[in-house]
């Protein structure tokens, strides 16, 4: 995960047809380890969301605003986003379903994290429905359909007109009951994509001494194999408990008396 800068800004754009309710509390909570969420658009209705989704990043990309954008749908056809984003130099996030998302979408991701590896509220009922254009208004952004040919366009040229999304007023996004039940994610066990991943990540890493390297260079690497290779897709919360469940590397602490100690881990042989 990057370091976080002041005044980092982010925009976080949700498909509402590939999110359910009740994971949005754990979402912002894993977003704000990126940065500062300043601006929202909670798109709903079938065949319109992409379109909208579409726009108001584009909007807000022409703003020159934001250090990074949170994509937050399981759908293919934002890939192009995502990289069209990635090309003015900024960060994209995506979020989505673990079984269902495609590989490109992922791949066009600078990190990727699966929505069941957050903390979600129980389902008990029905109580935090999706709220849709009939239902809300404001800053819940407009969904109308999008010529056929045109999103494509949109993706290459800035947008012709003002139409920046206003910031969500609180209690406009469906944070839910805080005393509704947590269900945590499960810790899963690290399957040979993990463990492949992990010993090129180790074998790339600037080498210390007697071969260990740091623990730091070895996540950055993880994440530049592939966007959805990262200690909570398996459920931990640090990537020292993630590399530790590997079982097959070392790790030691390096002190230092002017500066905080370093993780350094190497292969076991």
């Amino acid at each position: 995960m990057k370091d976080l800068v002041a005044g980092d800004h982010l925009a976080v754009l949700i498909d509402a047809d590939n999110v359910p309710s009740r994971i949005i509390a754990g979402l912002m909570t894993e977003v704000a380890n990126y940065g500062t969420a300043s601006q929202f658009a909670y798109t709903t209705g079938k065949n319109a969301t992409d379109g909208a989704m579409i726009i108001d990043a584009m909007d807000l990309l022409y703003t020159g605003r934001f250090s990074s954008f949170c994509l937050v749908s399981s759908d293919s056809d934002f890939t192009r986003l995502a990289a069209r984003i990635r090309e003015q130099g900024i960060s994209v996030y995506g979020f989505g379903n673990r079984n269902n998302t495609h590989r490109a979408f992922i791949a066009a991701c600078n990190e990727f994290v699966y929505l069941d590896a957050m903390p979600m509220q129980a389902d008990e009922k029905d109580e935090f429905a999706i709220p849709t254009s009939q239902t809300t208004s404001g800053p819940l952004l407009s969904t109308a359909a999008i010529e056929p040919g045109k999103l494509q366009s949109m993706l290459k040229s800035p947008p012709t007109g003002p139409r920046i999304p206003s910031s969500p007023q609180p209690g406009t996004l469906p944070f839910h009951n805080q005393n509704a039940t947590r269900i945590e994610p499960t810790r899963r066990p690290l399957d040979q994509t993990a463990l492949n991943g992990l010993k090129l990540a180790i074998i790339s890493s600037s080498t210390y001494d007697d071969d260990f390297v740091n623990l730091a260079e070895v996540g950055d690497y993880l994440v530049k194999i592939s966007p959805d290779l990262n200690a909570r897709n398996y459920g931990f919360p640090r990537l020292r408990d993630f590399i530790v469940a590997s079982r097959i590397v070392e790790l030691k602490m390096k002190y230092s008396d002017t500066r905080a100690p370093i993780a350094l881990v190497r292969l076991k042989d």
